[in-house]
């Protein structure tokens, strides 16, 4: 036929335009954010990395941690003891008393009051040594004096123990265990023993305070009027962030 193709020719040609149509409709129902295949390494690195938009593949979203702080005092009781859990009442906060056994034994109705208001008591040595420089004797000693006195306030052996000036290493460690004893420590330290001044502390805790926090002050070792002036900003400042307060988890 003149100007056509040859007959031999059409077939070929329709079936091309057949295939060329069906593959534009399956690109057409393909997803706009599916990806193009990766190569075995692409997979595995994709594979082991975090979804962005974890609604988008289905994955569930990661759980918020809790905004939980844990406020804990060192070197009481003493007489601003009483100041601190007047504060600690307005706000409606609980907090760790780390308590130092010979203070125990002449404050003991302090004591008493902590645990009356909800506080947690726990061992904090007789005197105050650091840990890493006595015997296993007199370790035992500090600790297991501290455990009567305060069992003997409050009817309750403490389960926590917190070395002096967050002095430890692994024969402390390993003389706690003995004892029965969870060392802890501290994660914000406004360093309030040295009264740097009450805005001082105030600005050094919510600086640094995050989730699970374990914020380190004193009622006892000394002047404590900076942190007992420094406490309700601190308290109404992370209230208002969202924060509550726990104690300490000891057993």
């Amino acid at each position: 036929m003149p100007g056509g193709r040859p007959a031999a020719l059409r077939r070929p040609v329709a079936l091309l335009g057949t295939a060329t149509a069906l593959l534009a409709a399956t690109l057409s129902a393909t997803p706009a954010h599916a990806a193009p295949p990766a190569s075995a390494a692409g997979s595995a690195r994709a594979a082991s990395a975090p979804l962005a938009h974890s609604e988008t593949y289905g994955a569930p979203a990661r759980p918020r941690r809790a905004k939980v702080v844990y406020l804990s005092f060192d070197d009481g009781p003493s007489p601003y003891t009483p100041k601190v859990l007047k504060v600690l009442a307005r706000y409606g906060a609980r907090a760790t008393f780390f308590e130092l056994g010979q203070n125990v034994t002449r404050h003991p109705g302090l004591t008493r009051k902590v645990v009356a208001q909800g506080g947690s008591v726990q061992n904090h040595t007789w005197s105050h040594p650091d840990l890493t420089r006595v015997s296993a004797s007199v370790f035992r000693s500090q600790v297991r004096r501290t455990d009567r006195a305060i069992r003997a306030a409050t009817g309750v052996t403490p389960e926590c123990l917190r070395p002096p000036y967050g002095a430890v290493n692994h024969t402390v460690r390993a003389r706690a265990r003995a004892l029965h004893k969870k060392v802890v420590l501290w994660t914000v330290d406004p360093q309030d023993w040295a009264r740097p001044g009450t805005s001082a502390i105030v600005h050094r805790v919510l600086a640094h305070v995050h989730p699970g926090s374990v914020v380190l002050m004193h009622d006892g070792g000394g002047n404590r009027g900076q942190t007992v002036a420094a406490l309700p900003e601190i308290l109404k400042a992370l209230k208002e962030r969202g924060y509550t307060f726990r104690l300490i988890a000891c057993g």
